[in-house]
C-alpha cells in the first residue's frame, strides 16, 4: 500500500510577530506590558508542565495558537513528526467532510433481477452495501419487513451479499496481528453489522453469566447471533468466593467463539465486545434470519455475489447523514468508522473503495481546506497504525483552517467535551478535567497507544479568547501522561493576556504524573 506522504513543514518561531512586538513596546504602555506578562506566564507554566517526571525522556510536540488574535502563543518541538494515535482522526474526519460532504449518507439495498410477482422473487435476492456503519440488528429487521410488505413470501434462488463497494482487504496491512480479536481492530467491509446503538461495527456483544450454584454450566450468548457464528463452551460456575477467570475468545480466521474459565456463583457476568471474521457473512446471515422471521423463505443458499446493474429494488435504507454519524465516531474514537470513511473517500473520488485510494485523498482535501504545507504520513484513518506520522505544526494548522469551513460547527460538535458525563457529549473526555476551568469548555480529540498519547482541540480562555492547541507525547517512560495533558488544557482555560495566572499550577503539575491511566484509548479499553 502506498502511504500518503507530504513535506513536513519547517519549524516555526516560538514567538509570533505580534507576540515578539510586545517586548519592544515601551514600558509606558501598561496594556502591552500586561499582555506580555500574561503570555510570558503561560509559556513559563507550559514549560514547567512539560518538565513533569512523567515525560522524562519523552518527545512532546506542543502548539497553542489564538484563533481570536491570530498569534502563536507557544510551541515546543512542534515540527517533529510523531505518532499521533487517534489524533489522526482529526484529519480523517475533516477530509471526509470535504470529500463526501456533511449530508453524505450510506445506502443499503435489497434487490432482485425482476420485480416480485405473486409473492415470489424468481431467482436470487441481493443485499448490497456501501459501508453504512449504523446497520444494527434492528436495521436488518426493518429491511426484512420491507421485503415482506412488498408481498414477498418466497425467494426461489440464493440470498447473496454484495460488498463490492469496497475491496476485500479487511485489516490495514501494518496493524498488529494481536489486536485482531478486539473490537478496536474490527475487519472493514462494505456490509457490516453494528452491535449496539453506539455503532460498534464488525463485532458482537459477548456475555457469559454464571449458573445458580457451583458446577452449573455458564450461559454464553453472542448478540447479534447469526448462523455463521458458533459457540464452544467449557466455562464453569465456581464457588461464590472463586476467582473470576472467564473469557471468550475467537480463533483467527474462524467464527468459532470459545468460552472458558470460571465465574463465581452469584457474581457479575463477563461482558465484552469481540470481532467477527468476515463481517459480510455475518450481515447476510443476520438478514437471512430476519427474512425468516418475517415469513420470507429463501430456497437457495446464503452466499456472496455481485448484483447486476439493472436489478429492481425491493427494500432500501439510508443512514443518517455523515454530520450526525460523526458524533459516535469522534466522541468514542470508533476506528471502524474512520476506516469506512477512508474507503468511502476512495470510492467517491477514484472509484476504488481501498485504503490506498482513500488515504491518497487526505492531502488534497487538506489543501482545499487551506492547509498549504501539510506534513504527515498516514497508513490508516483511525490511528491504530504505529507508522502514522504527524507534527504539531500541521495539526494546529488543520484546527485553524477548518474553523472557516461551512461544516465547522458540525465537526466541532463531534469532539469530546471535558468533564461531561454523557458518553455522547463527553465521550473519551467524560471523566477528565472534572471540576476545573476546562470542564464543559475543552473540546478535543484524545488518542493513546502504548508509548504515544495525544490531546488536541479547542478551549475558551478566561477572557473569552478562543485557542486551538495540540499536545502529542511520544516515548514517555511509564503510563500515558494524560494528567500532564489535562493540566495543560486547564492552564489554557485559565489563560488571560491581561492578568498573570499563577494559582495552583505547581501543585497541579505534581499531581499530574500520578494520574490513573491505561495504554489504549479509554473507549477501546472500556475505561470511559
Amino acid at each position: 500500500m502506498t502511504a500518503t506522504r507530504l513535506p513536513i513543514s519547517p519549524p516555526r518561531l516560538a514567538f509570533s510577530i505580534v507576540a515578539a512586538a510586545v517586548f519592544t513596546v515601551p514600558l509606558a504602555s501598561p496594556v502591552a506590558a500586561d499582555t506580555a506578562d500574561g503570555i510570558a506566564d503561560l509559556r513559563a507554566d507550559l514549560d514547567a508542565l512539560l518538565a513533569d517526571p512523567a515525560l522524562e525522556g519523552a518527545v512532546s510536540g506542543v502548539a497553542v495558537t489564538s484563533l481570536s488574535e491570530g498569534d502563536v502563543l507557544y510551541e515546543n518541538e512542534a515540527a517533529t513528526p510523531l505518532i499521533p494515535a487517534s489524533n489522526i482522526k482529526l484529519l480523517t474526519s475533516a477530509a471526509a467532510l470535504d470529500v463526501l460532504g456533511a449530508d453524505h449518507t450510506f445506502s443499503t439495498t435489497v434487490s432482485a433481477a425482476e420485480a416480485p410477482a405473486y409473492g415470489r422473487v424468481e431467482g436470487d435476492l441481493y443485499l448490497s452495501g456501501t459501508g453504512d456503519p449504523s446497520l444494527t440488528g434492528g436495521a436488518f429487521d426493518q429491511m426484512a419487513a420491507q421485503v415482506a410488505a412488498a408481498g414477498v413470501t418466497e425467494v426461489t434462488g440464493d440470498l447473496l451479499a454484495d460488498d463490492t463497494w469496497f475491496d476485500t482487504e479487511r485489516l490495514a496491512p501494518d496493524w498488529e496481528a494481536g489486536d485482531e480479536p478486539y473490537y478496536y481492530a474490527a475487519q472493514i467491509s462494505a456490509l457490516t453489522v453494528a452491535a449496539n446503538d453506539e455503532y460498534d461495527t464488525g463485532v458482537v456483544n459477548v456475555t457469559a453469566r454464571p449458573g445458580a450454584a457451583a458446577g452449573d454450566p455458564v450461559d454464553v450468548a453472542l448478540d447479534p447471533m447469526a448462523g455463521n457464528l458458533s459457540i464452544e463452551n467449557t466455562a464453569e460456575t465456581g464457588a461464590p468466593d472463586a476467582e473470576a477467570t472467564a473469557d471468550v475468545t475467537r480463533a483467527p480466521g474462524t467464527n468459532v467463539f470459545t468460552a472458558a474459565g470460571v465465574l463465581p456463583a452469584g457474581g457479575e457476568p463477563f461482558s465484552d465486545l469481540r470481532t467477527v471474521h468476515e463481517p459480510t457473512d455475518h450481515a447476510v446471515h443476520l438478514f437471512a434470519a430476519a427474512l425468516e422471521e418475517q415469513g420470507v423463505k429463501v430456497r437457495g443458499d446464503i452466499a456472496r455475489g455481485t448484483a447486476p446493474e439493472d436489478t429492481v429494488p425491493v427494500a432500501e435504507r439510508e443512514s443518517q447523514e455523515l454530520g450526525a454519524l460523526l458524533v459516535p465516531f469522534m466522541k468514542l474514537s470508533n476506528n471502524g468508522h474512520a476506516e469506512i470513511l477512508v474507503k468511502a473517500m476512495g470510492r467517491a473520488t477514484a472509484g476504488e473503495g481501498t485504503w490506498e485510494a482513500g488515504l491518497a485523498e487526505l492531502g488534497p482535501a487538506l489543501e482545499r481546506i487551506g492547509v498549504s504545507e501539510s506534513g504527515f504520513e498516514a497508513h490508516d484513518g483511525s490511528g491504530l497504525s504505529r507508522t502514522n506520522q504527524l507534527d504539531a505544526v500541521t495539526l494546529i494548522d488543520v484546527l485553524q483552517a477548518v474553523s472557516d469551513e461551512p461544516w465547522f460547527g458540525t465537526w466541532e460538535a463531534s469532539l469530546p467535551v471535558a468533564g461531561v458525563s454523557d458518553r455522547l457529549v463527553g465521550g473519551t473526555l467524560r471523566a477528565r478535567m472534572q471540576g476545573t476551568a476546562a470542564a464543559g469548555n475543552v473540546r478535543a480529540k484524545t488518542g493513546t497507544l502504548t508509548g504515544a498519547s495525544s490531546l488536541s482541540g479547542y478551549v475558551t480562555a478566561a477572557d473569552g479568547e478562543e485557542l486551538a492547541f495540540v499536545v502529542m507525547n511520544n516515548a514517555y517512560p511509564g503510563a500515558a501522561p494524560r494528567g500532564v495533558q489535562d493540566a495543560i488544557a486547564v492552564r489554557l482555560a485559565e489563560f488571560s493576556r491581561w492578568s498573570p495566572t499563577t494559582s495552583g499550577l505547581s501543585a497541579r503539575a505534581d499531581e499530574s504524573s500520578s494520574a490513573p491511566d491505561a495504554e489504549l484509548e479509554c473507549s477501546w479499553a472500556g475505561t470511559c
